[in-house]
């Protein structure tokens, strides 16, 4: 399967659709190169995602209902809830930070795995995007900063969310907002990544058996001193872990360098689910 050629007939159609990015409005103001031709291709997301709005609500709405349910609703019957640190907080600003996390995770994930799918496997768009000058980089850059920006939303809303709420309680909490881009990036990367391996829509339920796990067990409703010794240090390897734990520090601003450590977790995780979703794509569509 190549997707140098060219096409007729319908196959025309799609390829041209997939080349009217290139000369949008990003574009026309991006000088061209390694940052425009990406950029291109996420505007056409836009560009779909335009008249599907309410398709971006799903991966939100579910932490909200979280955060009413169980974070202010079950809140008031745990009371307060020691921290790793040692600090007494509210359970409602113990748990709003974790899922600011998961929003940002919940968009990232399912448009990096399902919607990358669908594209890859079925109405192949990037063999039509590849007749124009995008290469396998730029797919993949492309995509995952969508994917990236979908996350960013749902974060961005629930922090909005938190703040109505009055969970918002220090100027360190600006800070969990360019900490979901970082978690958005890290799971959109490793999740278009895994879907180049995926074969059928059966795949797929794989995704939701990683997640689900990481939702619940990433130090998102507990403390890991809660958790058996056993079973505390697989925690602290689950890349939600890491984002559950730099949000909520800087929304309870217990500031210091253990937070570091958690950035540069999820820097290496983005930078690996990069390099190898382009080499994954180059041997899926140029072979």
């Amino acid at each position: 399967m190549s997707g140098r050629g060219t096409t007729s007939g319908p196959g025309a159609r799609v390829q041209d659709e997939a080349q009217v990015p290139a000369f949008g409005l990003l574009g026309r103001l991006l000088p061209a190169g390694s940052v425009s031709r990406p950029m291109s291709l996420l505007e056409r997301n836009v560009r779909a995602y335009r008249r599907a709005w309410l398709l971006l609500l799903s991966g939100f709405v579910e932490p909200v209902m979280y955060l009413f349910g169980l974070g202010i609703g079950l809140g008031s019957l745990v009371g307060d809830v020691t921290t790793d640190s040692g600090r007494q907080v509210p359970y409602a600003m113990f748990v709003a930070p974790a899922l600011m996390a998961a929003s940002a995770m919940n968009g990232a994930v399912f448009d990096s795995t399902f919607n990358v799918f669908f594209k890859l496997r079925y109405s192949r768009l990037y063999d039509s995007v590849l007749a124009t000058p995008l290469g396998p980089r730029d797919v993949a850059v492309g995509e995952i900063g969508w994917a990236l920006v979908r996350g960013s939303l749902y974060a961005g809303a629930f922090f909005v969310v938190m703040a109505l709420a009055g969970l918002v309680r220090t100027p360190w909490a600006l800070l969990a907002l360019p900490s979901a881009l970082l978690i958005g990036w890290a799971f959109a990367s490793i999740g278009m990544a895994v879907t180049t391996w995926m074969r059928s829509w059966q795949d797929l339920d794989l995704v939701q058996l990683a997640v689900v796990p990481l939702f619940l067990f990433s130090a998102t409703f507990y403390p890991v001193a809660t958790y058996p010794d056993q079973v505390a240090w697989l925690v602290q390897l689950s890349p939600l872990y890491h984002g559950v734990a730099l949000v909520r520090g800087l929304m309870l601003a217990e500031v210091g360098p253990g937070l570091l450590v958690h950035v540069g977790v999820l820097l290496g995780l983005g930078v690996l689910g990069v390099v190898v979703t382009e080499r994954r794509l180059r041997r899926l569509l140029l072979r």
